[in-house]
C-alpha cells in the first residue's frame, strides 16, 4: 500500500525542539484541542463537540493531493498540543502515526477509523466512503470527547444524535441508488470510491489497474489495454476519476472515456470547503446517479 505522504526529518527535528510541558495540560477553561488528519473527520468532531472544542485539520485544502503531503513544523506542533487526535489509519495517513510516536503524550486520546471499523489489513484505505464508517467513527469521537471532558457529556451525546440522524441521509440515498443501479458495470482510475461502489452493488472493473495507480506502481500493459478496451467498446457505464490526482495515464483514460461518450464523474479524497461531509457524499452520489441515468439503454 502506498505511503500516503512523507514527514521530513526536519519536521521531526522541529518537533523534538518543542516545549512539551505546555502541551501536557489543557488550558484551564479553554476549549478541548482536537486535531484531525483529514478535514472530513474534523468536521464531524466539530459538529459533536460544538462550542466545547477547538478543531484543526491537517489535510483541509480541497485542491491538495493527500498523496504528496509533507508536514510543516507548525503542523507538527499541532499534533503535540492536541488532546484528541483523529486519523484514518489503515496505511492511508502513515505520516500521522509517525508524528504521534514522535510526540508521546500520556493523556492524549486517539481515534483511528481503521481500528474502529476493524478494517481489513491491506484493503481499500478510503474508509470514509463506506456508509457504515462515519457513524461508527462519530460514536468513537463522542466517546473520546466524553472521556476527556465528562462535564459536557450530555452535550456531546445530544450532538451525536443529530450527527447520526444527518448521516442517515447517506444511507437512505445509497439504498435508493442500489435499487436503481445494482449490477451496472463501472470503472475508476483509482479505488477512491471503491467501498461506496461496492455497497451500491455496482460491478467494478479494472481493479488491478486501480490498485497499481494508487500504489504508484506501473500498471501492466495488459491491464492498461483492458482498461482502454472497456472504454472504447463502452463496456462500462461510467468512469470514476480522482480529480485531485493528475497522473498522465489517468488523464489519458479520461480523454478516451470522453471520446467514447462515457460520463466521467469526479470524486475527491478531501471534503470541499463549502460542504459538510453529508452534502459532499450526497453531491457525488447525485452526480453518479445522473451519469448512470444517461447510459440507460
Amino acid at each position: 500500500m502506498r505511503a500516503r505522504s512523507i514527514v521530513h526529518f526536519a519536521a521531526f527535528v522541529a518537533l523534538l525542539a518543542l516545549p512539551f510541558a505546555s502541551a501536557q495540560a489543557q488550558t484551564a477553561g479553554g476549549p478541548l484541542k482536537v486535531l484531525a488528519a483529514e478535514n472530513f473527520y474534523g468536521g464531524i468532531a466539530a459538529q459533536i463537540g460544538g462550542a466545547h472544542v477547538s478543531v484543526s485539520n491537517i489535510i483541509a485544502n480541497p485542491d491538495q493531493d493527500p498523496h504528496s503531503f509533507e508536514a510543516t513544523p507548525g503542523q507538527v506542533r499541532q499534533v503535540a498540543d492536541a488532546k484528541i487526535v483523529i486519523f484514518n489509519g489503515g496505511h492511508y495517513d502513515e505520516w500521522m502515526e509517525k508524528l504521534l510516536k514522535a510526540s508521546p503524550r500520556k493523556d492524549r486520546i486517539t481515534v483511528e477509523a481503521a481500528r474502529v471499523v476493524k478494517a481489513k489489513h491491506g484493503g481499500n484505505p478510503h474508509l470514509w466512503y463506506a456508509p457504515a464508517t462515519m457513524p461508527a467513527v462519530a460514536k468513537a469521537i463522542a466517546a473520546a470527547l466524553t472521556k476527556a471532558d465528562a462535564a459536557h457529556a450530555a452535550d456531546y451525546g445530544a450532538n451525536l444524535d443529530k450527527v447520526l440522524a444527518d448521516l442517515e441521509r447517506i444511507t437512505q440515498r445509497v439504498a435508493q441508488l442500489r435499487d436503481k443501479h445494482k449490477g451496472k458495470p463501472v470503472t475508476a482510475t483509482e479505488p477512491v470510491f471503491g467501498l461506496m461502489a461496492e455497497v451500491l452493488g455496482l460491478t467494478m472493473r479494472n481493479e488491478k489497474f486501480q490498485m497499481a495507480l494508487m500504489n504508484e506502481s506501473e500498471p501492466s500493459a495488459r491491464d492498461i489495454a483492458a482498461f482502454e478496451t472497456d472504454l472504447k467498446t463502452r463496456k462500462v457505464k461510467v468512469l470514476l476519476y480522482n480529480s485531485q490526482v493528475s497522473e498522465k495515464l489517468a488523464q489519458r483514460l479520461v480523454d478516451i472515456a470522453k471520446e467514447a461518450k462515457i460520463p466521467v464523474v469526479g470524486v475527491t479524497e478531501t471534503q470541499p470547503a463549502d460542504k459538510s461531509f453529508v452534502d459532499w457524499m450526497l453531491s457525488q452520489l447525485d452526480a453518479l446517479d445522473k451519469a448512470l441515468d444517461t447510459q440507460n439503454s
